[in-house]
């Protein structure tokens, strides 16, 4: 029994080791709240899995061959107080789940502002074939994968696709959020504290999948600043034409920044893909001839 519980215990702290870097370890306000709900959801099974699993041992210990005293019933049938019991506990942890979920779902809307005294950052954010492209509208540059926030300060995301969905995840900062061409998707996310934190795509999307990875450097609003001003100071334009060169299919895409970013680039990325796709030109035909119709 002693090389049990050792057994269990090392099993359990090699699983819990690889916890770090994950949804386990939350750096901001969203990663803490979806941590939180699924303790909340993880309680409420336990509460029914643990009795369960405890019955299950107790009736075969109750019924075993020695043990005289319990009643041997080969007519037995139905009993409405055990159909009641088997029916209404499950139900009721699908309410309480259900319940959970509903009201974190509504409470984390990934459009619903932070709470915080500092002024939100936009980011826009274009996922690529493979890699992800990041573009400050309001401080005029751009990086491609490497994410520089000021810790303790909002950042509103702006997401689209250049072609193929993805799906946008920092497992520490939460939510996470598709990319869709000619969509824009929104999502808030902040970095209570300075560190460096790993996002990743979270939807296949082809050959170079396994390396659409990006560090997110949260750092104080004052190395933000010092970032912006340095990266101004380096590096090319980012046009319609160093957008669509850097567009082109890439695997294990080195970080680098354009120092200047064209006005509006991301709305023209948005309006180009959806020109492209056959598909949205006919929805947005359908759309219009339902509109004068009415």
């Amino acid at each position: 029994m002693r090389y049990v519980v050792l057994a269990i215990v090392l099993i359990g702290a090699t699983t819990l080791g690889g916890c770090n870097e994950g949804v386990l370890d939350p750096k901001g306000p969203i990663a803490i709240a979806e941590r939180q709900i699924l303790f909340n959801s993880l309680g409420i099974m336990l509460a029914i899995v643990i009795p369960t699993i405890v019955a299950t041992f107790g009736v075969a210990y109750w019924f075993r061959s020695s043990n005289e005293r319990a009643r041997y019933q080969p007519e037995f049938r139905y009993s409405g107080r055990l159909e009641v019991l088997v029916w209404a506990i499950p139900a009721m942890t699908v309410l309480l789940v259900g319940g959970v979920a509903w009201v974190g779902a509504h409470d984390l809307d990934p459009r619903k502002a932070i709470d915080a005294a500092a002024k939100p950052v936009t980011v826009q954010v274009v996922s690529l074939d493979w890699k992800w492209l990041f573009i400050y509208p309001e401080q005029g540059v751009a990086s491609v994968n490497h994410l520089v926030v000021p810790a303790g300060t909002p950042i509103s995301f702006e997401l689209t696709s250049s072609g193929v969905m993805n799906s946008f995840f920092v497992p520490q900062l939460g939510s996470q959020i598709y990319t869709m061409a000619g969509m824009v998707t929104h999502l808030q996310l902040q970095a209570d504290h300075p560190g460096s934190y790993r996002g990743l795509s979270a939807q296949f999307s082809g050959d170079g999948f396994a390396d659409m990875r990006f560090a997110v450097d949260a750092v104080p609003a004052q190395q933000f600043e010092q970032w912006v001003a340095s990266t101004r100071d380096h590096g090319p334009t980012l046009d319609a034409q160093s957008y669509a060169d850097l567009a082109k299919p890439s695997e294990a895409v080195t970080p680098f920044t354009y120092g200047a970013v064209s006005p509006d680039l991301f709305n023209a990325i948005t309006s180009s893909t959806m020109a492209d796709d056959p598909m949205a030109d006919d929805s947005l035909c359908t759309t219009r001839s339902m509109r004068a119709e009415r």
